[in-house]
Protein backbone atom coordinates (compact mmCIF):
# COMPACT_ATOMS: atom_id res chain seq x y z
CA UNK A 1 0.00 0.00 0.00
CA UNK A 2 2.95 2.37 -0.31
CA UNK A 3 3.75 4.40 -3.46
CA UNK A 4 4.93 1.36 -5.45
CA UNK A 5 1.92 -0.77 -4.55
CA UNK A 6 -0.54 2.06 -5.15
CA UNK A 7 1.02 2.89 -8.51
CA UNK A 8 0.82 -0.78 -9.50
CA UNK A 9 -2.82 -0.97 -8.37
CA UNK A 10 -3.74 2.12 -10.39
CA UNK A 11 -1.98 0.90 -13.53
CA UNK A 12 -3.14 -2.72 -13.27
CA UNK A 13 -6.76 -1.71 -12.71
CA UNK A 14 -6.55 0.73 -15.61
CA UNK A 15 -5.33 -2.15 -17.79
CA UNK A 16 -8.40 -4.18 -16.84
CA UNK A 17 -6.57 -6.65 -14.61
CA UNK A 18 -8.41 -8.01 -11.56
CA UNK A 19 -6.32 -6.33 -8.89
CA UNK A 20 -6.14 -6.85 -5.15
CA UNK A 21 -3.91 -4.69 -2.96
CA UNK A 22 -3.28 -6.03 0.56
CA UNK A 23 -2.13 -3.51 3.18
CA UNK A 24 -1.32 -4.31 6.81
CA UNK A 25 -2.21 -0.86 8.23
CA UNK A 26 -3.13 2.09 6.01
CA UNK A 27 -2.10 3.06 2.50
CA UNK A 28 0.82 5.44 2.08
CA UNK A 29 3.73 3.48 3.51
CA UNK A 30 6.69 5.48 4.79
CA UNK A 31 5.95 8.20 2.25
CA UNK A 32 2.57 8.66 3.91
CA UNK A 33 4.32 10.04 7.00
CA UNK A 34 6.31 12.67 5.05
CA UNK A 35 5.22 16.16 5.97
CA UNK A 36 6.08 17.65 2.58
CA UNK A 37 7.35 16.05 -0.63
CA UNK A 38 8.82 18.80 -2.79
CA UNK A 39 10.27 16.86 -5.72
CA UNK A 40 7.32 14.79 -6.93
CA UNK A 41 6.31 15.47 -10.52
CA UNK A 42 3.22 17.63 -11.02
CA UNK A 43 3.10 19.30 -7.58
CA UNK A 44 5.14 22.51 -7.89
CA UNK A 45 4.20 23.63 -4.38
CA UNK A 46 4.83 20.20 -2.88
CA UNK A 47 2.35 17.77 -1.35
CA UNK A 48 2.16 15.91 1.94
CA UNK A 49 2.68 12.17 1.86
CA UNK A 50 -0.72 11.60 3.41
CA UNK A 51 -2.53 13.60 0.73
CA UNK A 52 -0.61 11.87 -2.07
CA UNK A 53 -1.55 8.47 -0.63
CA UNK A 54 -5.20 9.48 -0.24
CA UNK A 55 -5.40 10.63 -3.86
CA UNK A 56 -3.74 7.47 -5.15
CA UNK A 57 -6.02 5.25 -3.06
CA UNK A 58 -9.12 7.00 -4.40
CA UNK A 59 -7.78 6.68 -7.94
CA UNK A 60 -7.07 2.96 -7.59
CA UNK A 61 -10.55 2.29 -6.22
CA UNK A 62 -12.21 4.34 -8.96
CA UNK A 63 -10.43 2.29 -11.61
CA UNK A 64 -11.64 -0.95 -10.05
CA UNK A 65 -8.85 -2.15 -7.76
CA UNK A 66 -9.90 -3.84 -4.53
CA UNK A 67 -8.00 -2.68 -1.45
CA UNK A 68 -7.92 -4.94 1.60
CA UNK A 69 -6.79 -3.08 4.72
CA UNK A 70 -5.57 -4.33 8.10
CA UNK A 71 -4.61 -7.68 6.64
CA UNK A 72 -1.06 -8.95 6.44
CA UNK A 73 0.40 -11.48 4.04
CA UNK A 74 1.77 -14.36 6.09
CA UNK A 75 3.25 -16.49 3.29
CA UNK A 76 3.48 -17.00 -0.46
CA UNK A 77 3.71 -20.43 -2.06
CA UNK A 78 3.95 -21.65 -5.64
CA UNK A 79 2.13 -24.55 -7.27
CA UNK A 80 2.19 -25.16 -11.03
CA UNK A 81 1.05 -21.95 -12.74
CA UNK A 82 -0.53 -20.42 -9.62
CA UNK A 83 0.95 -18.35 -6.83
CA UNK A 84 -0.92 -18.61 -3.54
CA UNK A 85 -0.99 -15.68 -1.11
CA UNK A 86 -1.88 -16.66 2.45
CA UNK A 87 -3.23 -13.91 4.72
CA UNK A 88 -2.80 -13.70 8.48
CA UNK A 89 -6.40 -14.82 9.05
CA UNK A 90 -5.81 -18.06 7.11
CA UNK A 91 -7.49 -16.90 3.90
CA UNK A 92 -5.64 -17.99 0.76
CA UNK A 93 -5.79 -16.22 -2.59
CA UNK A 94 -4.80 -17.98 -5.83
CA UNK A 95 -3.39 -15.73 -8.55
CA UNK A 96 -1.28 -15.84 -11.68
CA UNK A 97 1.10 -13.12 -10.52
CA UNK A 98 2.24 -11.49 -7.29
CA UNK A 99 3.92 -8.12 -6.88
CA UNK A 100 5.92 -7.76 -3.66
CA UNK A 101 5.78 -4.09 -2.70
CA UNK A 102 5.82 -4.54 1.06
CA UNK A 103 8.32 -1.75 1.68
CA UNK A 104 10.46 -1.35 4.74
CA UNK A 105 10.11 -0.90 8.50
CA UNK A 106 11.87 1.88 10.36
CA UNK A 107 14.94 0.93 12.33
CA UNK A 108 14.75 1.56 16.04
CA UNK A 109 17.31 3.62 17.91
CA UNK A 110 18.85 1.53 20.68
CA UNK A 111 20.04 3.88 23.42
CA UNK A 112 19.47 4.03 27.19
CA UNK A 113 16.11 5.44 28.26
CA UNK A 114 14.44 5.42 24.85
CA UNK A 115 11.96 2.60 25.43
CA UNK A 116 10.25 4.41 28.29
CA UNK A 117 10.01 7.68 26.36
CA UNK A 118 8.83 6.34 22.98
CA UNK A 119 5.52 8.06 22.38
CA UNK A 120 6.28 10.55 25.15
CA UNK A 121 8.39 12.95 23.11
CA UNK A 122 10.27 10.30 21.13
CA UNK A 123 8.75 9.46 17.73
CA UNK A 124 9.57 7.37 14.69
CA UNK A 125 8.46 9.66 11.90
CA UNK A 126 6.82 13.03 12.35
CA UNK A 127 3.30 14.28 11.69
CA UNK A 128 2.11 17.85 11.36
CA UNK A 129 0.07 17.60 14.55
CA UNK A 130 3.17 16.57 16.49
CA UNK A 131 5.15 19.56 15.19
CA UNK A 132 2.47 22.00 16.29
CA UNK A 133 2.67 20.64 19.83
CA UNK A 134 6.26 21.87 20.20
CA UNK A 135 5.83 25.50 19.24
CA UNK A 136 8.73 27.59 20.53
CA UNK A 137 10.54 24.59 22.08
CA UNK A 138 13.71 22.67 21.23
CA UNK A 139 13.43 19.45 19.21
CA UNK A 140 15.90 16.98 17.73
CA UNK A 141 15.66 15.24 14.36
CA UNK A 142 17.88 12.18 13.93
CA UNK A 143 18.91 11.08 10.43
CA UNK A 144 20.60 12.26 7.25
CA UNK A 145 18.22 11.28 4.44
CA UNK A 146 15.36 13.17 2.81
CA UNK A 147 12.77 12.09 5.38
CA UNK A 148 14.85 13.63 8.16
CA UNK A 149 15.39 16.81 6.17
CA UNK A 150 11.68 17.14 5.46
CA UNK A 151 10.90 16.66 9.15
CA UNK A 152 13.48 19.29 10.12
CA UNK A 153 11.85 21.80 7.78
CA UNK A 154 8.42 20.97 9.18
CA UNK A 155 9.44 21.36 12.82
CA UNK A 156 11.33 24.57 12.02
CA UNK A 157 7.98 26.21 11.26
CA UNK A 158 7.03 25.86 14.94
CA UNK A 159 10.03 24.99 17.15
CA UNK A 160 12.35 27.49 18.71
CA UNK A 161 15.35 25.45 17.57
CA UNK A 162 15.73 22.21 15.62
CA UNK A 163 18.86 20.12 16.16
CA UNK A 164 19.43 17.97 13.06
CA UNK A 165 21.69 15.11 14.17
CA UNK A 166 23.55 13.47 11.28
CA UNK A 167 26.21 10.74 11.44
CA UNK A 168 27.69 11.64 8.04
CA UNK A 169 30.26 14.36 7.41
CA UNK A 170 27.95 16.33 5.07
CA UNK A 171 24.23 16.63 4.42
CA UNK A 172 24.85 16.07 0.71
CA UNK A 173 25.84 12.44 1.35
CA UNK A 174 22.24 11.36 1.88
CA UNK A 175 19.96 14.28 1.11
CA UNK A 176 18.63 15.95 -2.04
CA UNK A 177 20.24 19.30 -2.80
CA UNK A 178 16.97 21.23 -2.62
CA UNK A 179 16.58 20.12 1.01
CA UNK A 180 20.19 20.89 1.84
CA UNK A 181 19.70 24.41 0.51
CA UNK A 182 16.45 24.90 2.45
CA UNK A 183 18.05 23.68 5.69
CA UNK A 184 21.10 25.92 5.24
CA UNK A 185 18.78 28.90 4.71
CA UNK A 186 16.73 28.19 7.85
CA UNK A 187 18.31 29.90 10.88
CA UNK A 188 16.37 27.87 13.46
CA UNK A 189 17.92 24.59 12.25
CA UNK A 190 21.27 23.69 13.79
CA UNK A 191 23.00 20.89 11.86
CA UNK A 192 25.22 18.65 13.96
CA UNK A 193 27.35 16.55 11.62
CA UNK A 194 29.32 13.43 12.60
CA UNK A 195 27.19 13.16 15.72
CA UNK A 196 24.86 10.54 17.15
CA UNK A 197 22.37 10.21 19.96
CA UNK A 198 23.71 8.03 22.78
CA UNK A 199 21.02 8.57 25.41
CA UNK A 200 17.70 10.24 26.16
CA UNK A 201 16.48 11.67 29.44
CA UNK A 202 13.19 12.59 31.06
CA UNK A 203 10.75 11.65 33.80
CA UNK A 204 7.70 10.46 31.91
CA UNK A 205 8.37 12.93 29.06
CA UNK A 206 11.45 13.63 26.97
CA UNK A 207 13.51 16.48 28.40
CA UNK A 208 16.99 16.10 26.90
CA UNK A 209 19.18 14.04 24.57
CA UNK A 210 22.86 13.15 24.85
CA UNK A 211 24.96 13.56 21.70
CA UNK A 212 28.38 12.05 21.08
CA UNK A 213 30.55 14.03 18.64
CA UNK A 214 32.87 11.77 16.64
CA UNK A 215 35.54 14.35 15.85
CA UNK A 216 36.06 15.74 19.35
CA UNK A 217 35.01 12.66 21.31
CA UNK A 218 32.93 14.89 23.56
CA UNK A 219 29.39 14.20 24.75
CA UNK A 220 26.86 17.02 24.93
CA UNK A 221 23.45 17.12 26.62
CA UNK A 222 20.86 19.17 24.73
CA UNK A 223 17.44 20.16 26.08
CA UNK A 224 14.77 18.69 23.77
CA UNK A 225 11.02 18.37 24.19
CA UNK A 226 10.72 16.05 21.19
CA UNK A 227 12.90 13.80 19.06
CA UNK A 228 11.87 12.37 15.68
CA UNK A 229 13.96 9.46 14.39
CA UNK A 230 14.71 8.63 10.73
CA UNK A 231 17.68 6.24 10.73
CA UNK A 232 16.97 3.87 7.89
CA UNK A 233 14.86 0.81 7.45
CA UNK A 234 14.80 -2.95 6.99
CA UNK A 235 12.77 -4.72 4.30
CA UNK A 236 9.53 -6.51 5.15
CA UNK A 237 10.27 -9.78 3.37
CA UNK A 238 9.96 -12.46 6.04
CA UNK A 239 6.81 -13.79 4.36
CA UNK A 240 8.76 -14.71 1.20
CA UNK A 241 11.83 -16.15 2.94
CA UNK A 242 12.75 -19.40 1.22
CA UNK A 243 10.55 -18.54 -1.78
CA UNK A 244 12.44 -15.76 -3.57
CA UNK A 245 16.13 -14.92 -3.56
CA UNK A 246 17.06 -12.11 -1.16
CA UNK A 247 20.19 -10.15 -0.33
CA UNK A 248 21.99 -10.59 2.96
CA UNK A 249 20.00 -7.65 4.32
CA UNK A 250 16.72 -9.19 3.18
CA UNK A 251 15.98 -7.14 0.05
CA UNK A 252 14.36 -9.01 -2.85
CA UNK A 253 16.64 -9.61 -5.84
CA UNK A 254 15.27 -9.19 -9.35
CA UNK A 255 16.35 -9.20 -12.98
CA UNK A 256 20.07 -9.01 -13.67
CA UNK A 257 20.89 -9.35 -9.97
CA UNK A 258 19.75 -12.98 -10.28
CA UNK A 259 22.21 -13.79 -13.07
CA UNK A 260 25.38 -15.29 -11.61
CA UNK A 261 28.31 -16.10 -13.87
CA UNK A 262 26.09 -15.68 -16.90
CA UNK A 263 23.70 -18.34 -15.61
CA UNK A 264 20.04 -18.01 -14.76
CA UNK A 265 18.84 -18.70 -11.20
CA UNK A 266 18.85 -22.32 -10.08
CA UNK A 267 15.59 -24.02 -10.94
CA UNK A 268 14.52 -21.29 -13.38
CA UNK A 269 12.07 -23.13 -15.70
CA UNK A 270 11.72 -20.70 -18.61
CA UNK A 271 13.79 -20.20 -21.76
CA UNK A 272 13.94 -16.44 -21.23
CA UNK A 273 15.86 -14.55 -18.51
CA UNK A 274 13.97 -13.11 -15.54
CA UNK A 275 12.35 -9.80 -16.46
CA UNK A 276 13.90 -6.68 -14.93
CA UNK A 277 11.58 -6.59 -11.87
CA UNK A 278 10.94 -10.34 -11.74
CA UNK A 279 12.28 -12.54 -8.96
CA UNK A 280 13.79 -16.01 -9.33
CA UNK A 281 10.20 -17.33 -9.29
CA UNK A 282 8.41 -16.67 -12.61
CA UNK A 283 5.33 -14.55 -12.09
CA UNK A 284 6.53 -13.09 -8.79
CA UNK A 285 7.75 -9.49 -9.08
CA UNK A 286 9.08 -6.83 -6.71
CA UNK A 287 8.88 -3.04 -6.75
CA UNK A 288 9.65 -0.11 -4.48
CA UNK A 289 11.97 0.05 -1.50
CA UNK A 290 11.75 -3.70 -0.84
CA UNK A 291 13.69 -4.43 -4.03
CA UNK A 292 17.48 -4.86 -3.89
CA UNK A 293 19.23 -1.84 -5.41
CA UNK A 294 16.17 0.42 -5.41
CA UNK A 295 16.35 4.15 -4.76
CA UNK A 296 14.52 5.36 -1.67
CA UNK A 297 12.55 8.05 -3.46
CA UNK A 298 8.78 8.34 -3.93
CA UNK A 299 9.16 8.98 -7.66
CA UNK A 300 11.34 5.89 -8.09
CA UNK A 301 8.84 3.74 -6.18
CA UNK A 302 5.91 4.99 -8.25
CA UNK A 303 7.87 4.41 -11.44
CA UNK A 304 8.77 0.86 -10.49
CA UNK A 305 5.16 0.08 -9.58
CA UNK A 306 3.97 1.24 -12.98
CA UNK A 307 6.80 -0.55 -14.75
CA UNK A 308 6.01 -3.78 -12.91
CA UNK A 309 2.50 -3.79 -14.36
CA UNK A 310 3.91 -3.65 -17.89
CA UNK A 311 6.17 -6.59 -17.12
CA UNK A 312 3.31 -8.50 -15.49
CA UNK A 313 1.24 -8.05 -18.63
CA UNK A 314 4.16 -9.36 -20.68
CA UNK A 315 4.46 -12.38 -18.40
CA UNK A 316 0.72 -13.13 -18.45
CA UNK A 317 0.77 -13.32 -22.23
CA UNK A 318 3.11 -16.31 -21.94
CA UNK A 319 1.28 -18.18 -19.15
Amino acid sequence: GGPAGLAAAVNAAAEGMRTLLVERTATGGQAGTSSRIENYLGFPSGISGGELAERATTQAKRLGAEILLTREVAAVRVSDTYRHVQLDDGTEIATKTVLIASGVSVRELKVPGITELTGAGVYYGAALTEAENYRGRAVAIVGGANSAGQAAMLFARYAGVVHLVVRAATLEQGMSQYLVDQINDTPTIEVRLRSEVVGVHGAGQLEAVSLAHKDSGNTEVLPAAAMAIFIGARPRTEFVAGVVERSGAGFVKTGLDLIHGGKRPAGWPLKRDPLSLETNVPGVFAAGDVRYGSQARVGAAVGSGGMAVGLIREDLQTV
